[in-house]
């Protein structure tokens, strides 16, 4: 496993419920922001030449790169963005799809996760439309029908 999909920290140390119990804590969205932005500087970065075509999720405002291996039937990815906001964006989604099996991945309610974190209402259309593209190619590469 490579060294960047080893050292990444969500859906292994951070979970989806402490995404949730984080982001309570906060009273506003400006510093829900400010965290989120801080997450995803916690992301490991993808190496240059994974910043390609075959990486690259279509659908998003900014460039997201996403990569993967399955180890022991389990998913571990590899994801870049060059926002900060789309990187802790990424953290989030990782901390709900990094380190679980296809069975989890597919069954993991992705639309209850972002409502508990109430966090769709606060992106603009473009992002939560590249959130979902996101989400989409994480789904499909898990074999989920595209």
């Amino acid at each position: 496993m490579s060294a960047a999909i080893s050292s990444m920290p969500f859906g292994t140390e951070i979970t989806s419920d402490d995404i949730i119990d984080t982001l309570s804590f906060f009273d506003d969205w400006e510093e829900r922001y400010k965290y989120i932005i801080d997450m995803g500087k916690q992301l490991p970065p993808i190496a240059e030449e994974k910043k390609a075509d075959d990486y690259l999720v279509r659908g998003c405002q900014s460039q997201v790169w996403i990569d993967h291996e399955v180890a022991d039937g389990r998913y571990f990815f590899e994801v870049d963005s060059d926002a900060f906001i789309v990187k802790g964006l990424l953290g989030i989604i990782m901390s709900a799809y990094n380190g679980k099996t296809a069975d989890d991945i597919l069954a993991f309610d992705i639309e209850a996760f972002f409502e508990a974190l109430d966090l769709l209402k606060h992106l603009s259309p473009t992002r939560g439309n590249g959130l979902r593209a996101m989400v989409q190619k994480i789904r499909g590469l898990a074999g989920a029908p595209v």
